[in-house]
């Protein structure tokens, strides 16, 4: 699933695009939206702002309307020089937004909508994120206060994983972030302190931003993450995997240096 860092890095190749501009077209090739029509009720709205926040981004336009995604396991963003090849099938895109040279395109959606602003605001789902790791300024003290309102039994790697306690980390980062805080993911909530709760997102968040102003996500330096079996580059000790929470996503782990 894409994370809070795929999501960031949509959004700066589609902001310089999209920010302040009147698209100069808009199709929606998905037929669950042809009949929404969206080409219509946008038509001569300029794009106010091009807004991440955790795995969700918005684009705002003028007269309170924003699209509205969230990729899950399949989709993507994209951003071509208008008539370049899409690497990925025509079939498969949702949205196009073609903007002078160039054209900003959603594939696979599968949650696209259109919403009122003032919606926005109160749809009960977004009103339930917590804070977006990768904000300018990271909200640590709503952070704790949603993790100690959480089930202190529960493993400290599936909290961090859940976007109402803190909206952005996905099974990566939760994995190099407690590697790197040398917190085990298998730590009751209740018996994590708020220093290193505070150390589990601080070591995922400098490397999701650094991601985030790549081209393209870099796994070369990764640490646990998919490295089941193999020595751990701090302590030597072999990774471990298993499935953990209740949606069983594989957890990576150093059973050497993590406690």
């Amino acid at each position: 699933m894409p994370e809070g860092d795929t999501i960031l890095r949509a959004a700066n190749r589609i902001r310089p695009v999209l920010a302040g501009v009147v698209p100069d077209a808009i199709a929606t090739p998905q037929p669950r939206h042809q009949r929404d029509r969206w080409p219509e009720r946008l038509r001569d709205r300029r794009v106010v702002s091009v807004d991440p926040y955790g795995k969700h981004l918005f684009l705002r336009f003028e007269g309170d309307l924003t699209l509205h995604s969230h990729l899950r396991m399949t989709g993507a963003w994209a951003v071509y020089p208008h008539g370049a090849r899409w690497r990925r099938s025509p079939r498969r895109a949702w949205l196009v937004l073609r903007a002078g040279d160039h054209e900003v395109v959603e594939f696979d959606g599968p949650l696209l909508e259109l919403m009122t602003e003032s919606r926005t605001r109160f749809d009960l789902r977004l009103a339930a994120l917590g804070p977006d790791l990768l904000a300018p300024e990271l909200d640590r003290e709503r952070f704790l206060r949603r993790l100690r309102e959480d089930d202190p039994t529960r493993g400290i790697g599936d909290a961090v994983l859940d976007q109402r306690i803190v909206a952005g980390i996905g099974n990566i980062w939760k994995a190099e972030g407690c590697w790197g805080a040398r917190i085990s993911p298998w730590r009751r909530t209740g018996d994590v302190s708020d220093a290193e709760a505070l150390a589990i997102i601080e070591n995922a968040r400098p490397r999701m931003l650094a991601a985030a102003a790549s081209s393209r996500r870099e796994l070369s330096d990764r640490h646990v993450y998919r490295r089941t079996g193999m020595p751990c580059p701090r302590c030597g000790e072999r990774i471990s995997a298993r499935g953990q929470g209740d949606d069983n996503r594989t957890t990576y782990w150093c059973p050497g240096c993590q406690r």
